[in-house]
């Protein structure tokens, strides 16, 4: 079954939202924590420090909402199945469409989707995977197969060690995003591409959130 995406249209629409090959898109990816977690001003202000082009967010409830009234662009949320948080995404241009919402496998606890958002040159997958280190993977492998060649899959995927994703590389950052039980540091957001180029990668803070975000640049290889 195929979720369809709340989308929030901008007050305006640009001319094109086909990048520039030559031109390296700017990506963050944050986990919010849905339970007291980062604000819909902590990621206002993420926007406007770091000026991304696009924000992926997990976790994300009807909270975060309101984000284009606040900085213009366009959003859209999917709530993971039965549950009152899932994924956003937010573009400082018009998304193109169709973004897709993408079931699947079933999760152990929780049933899991990803979104799927067409860049022109690439596509972008929004993920948070299960917590299972073979259901993430055979997860990650099923969205590979229904992206284009040009693609990168960004978000917590949950994962400890390599995430063994044929064709794909992970070229996030390499330190913890994120601490269990507020102690044992673990590196679960990450940025795995294939037939792209990261210019560069980077740690964010958290604000209210138990993960720290990252931030990727990405551009067409060749």
């Amino acid at each position: 079954m195929v979720h369809q995406p709340t989308i929030h249209q901008p007050a305006w629409t640009p001319a094109s939202t086909r990048h520039d090959r030559h031109h390296a898109v700017k990506i963050v990816s944050w986990n919010l924590l849905h339970r007291g977690g980062a604000s819909l001003e902590d990621i206002v202000g993420l926007i406007l420090h770091e000026k991304p082009d696009m924000v992926l967010m997990q976790e994300a409830t009807e909270r975060i909402d309101r984000l284009t009234d606040r900085v213009g662009g366009s959003y859209a949320r999917n709530p993971l199945p039965g549950r009152l948080h899932g994924l956003a995404a937010w573009t400082s241009t018009t998304l193109r469409l169709p973004l897709i919402a993408l079931t699947l496998q079933p999760g152990v606890v929780v049933d899991r989707l990803c979104q799927i958002i067409d860049l022109g040159d690439f596509a972008v997958a929004n993920v948070h995977l299960s917590h299972g280190q073979l259901l993430n993977r055979r997860q990650l492998r099923r969205i590979a197969r229904a992206m284009p060649a040009r693609a990168a899959v960004l978000g917590d995927c949950n994962m400890i060690g390599a995430a063994l994703l044929p064709g794909f590389r992970d070229v996030g950052p390499r330190h913890a995003t994120h601490a269990a039980g507020g102690i044992v540091p673990l590196r679960l957001d990450r940025c795995l591409v294939r037939g792209l180029a990261c210019e560069s990668a980077e740690l964010l803070g958290r604000a209210g959130s138990d993960h720290r975000a990252i931030a990727v640049r990405l551009s067409v290889q060749g």
